[in-house]
């Protein structure tokens, strides 16, 4: 069948954690699910580990350790959310492993977040990539629910 979804041209996404991939108008906050910072996708996390979702530099780590902005060659900025509600928690249950300059692939683990300590809290544990300055991408909207691993690439934006 076709694949419209992977094409052969454009910066590749790709998984920024193993779990279960979702589309962003499936995440739980609304801020996310209408899009009102940028389109993306979310992962339903299987455990702590997060990766780059691209190739790219890191622009941002918020002293709250709970996100991280990114951009890619090509200007796109993306924003690495991790969790629900968690900018609340001031940084406790994350631990970062880059700082503002580093280059980053999807090979490089960016973070950790304890997943236990967000059930305890009961926060959800959806980590979402959104991309911050684009216009909706049709091929965002392609994303249907799967079991991701890390760094398995997800489609290609141009």
């Amino acid at each position: 069948m076709f694949n419209l979804f992977k094409n052969n041209k454009g910066a590749p996404f790709y998984a920024p954690s193993n779990g279960r991939l979702i589309n962003i108008t499936q995440i739980s906050d609304p801020v996310f699910s209408s899009k009102m910072l940028g389109d993306g996708y979310g992962i339903e996390p299987s455990d702590g580990d997060i990766y780059a979702p691209i190739y790219g530099k890191v622009t941002t780590v918020f002293p709250t350790k709970h996100a991280i902005g990114l951009v890619t060659k090509s200007g796109d900025e993306v924003l690495v959310h991790i969790g629900i509600d968690t900018v609340e928690l001031a940084g406790k249950p994350f631990q970062v492993f880059v700082q503002v300059g580093d280059k980053v692939s999807p090979k490089h683990k960016i973070a950790h977040v304890d997943l236990n300590m967000l059930d305890r809290l009961e926060k959800p544990k959806t980590i979402i990539v959104v991309y911050t300055n684009r216009q909706t991408e049709a091929v965002f909207d392609e994303i249907k629910a799967k079991e991701v691993v890390v760094g398995e690439e997800i489609g290609k934006i141009n």
